[in-house]
């Protein structure tokens, strides 16, 4: 995150993530989890599951931020995600060089 002003517990600061789970069997591919993603994590993949229908992929690992839309949105409760713990969140964040 950018900050005008750094706050003095920047180092601490984490947002919500969390990790999406697909159920892809489950899935009918309306498509309504990618439509409304805030952040556009998900698209339609090109294989199909089961009953022939083309469920949705994740595109961007840990772009989720937990919203939880996708879980709410589908019909068929083939998608939700999962919050991540926040140490679990400072580890990664620290691995990747950043706050």
């Amino acid at each position: 995150m950018q900050y005008w002003r750094t706050p003095l517990d920047a180092a601490r600061m984490t947002g919500a993530h969390g990790d999406v789970v697909i159920i892809a069997d489950r899935c009918k591919g309306c498509g309504f989890c990618v439509e409304y993603c805030p952040l556009d994590v998900l698209v339609m993949s090109r294989e199909f599951n089961r009953k022939g229908y083309h469920p949705p992929a994740v595109v961007k690992s840990g772009g989720c931020v937990n919203c939880n839309l996708c879980e709410m949105i589908c019909p068929e409760f083939a998608i939700f995600s999962v919050a991540r713990p926040p140490e679990a969140e400072l580890q990664r964040a620290a691995a990747e060089g950043g706050p």
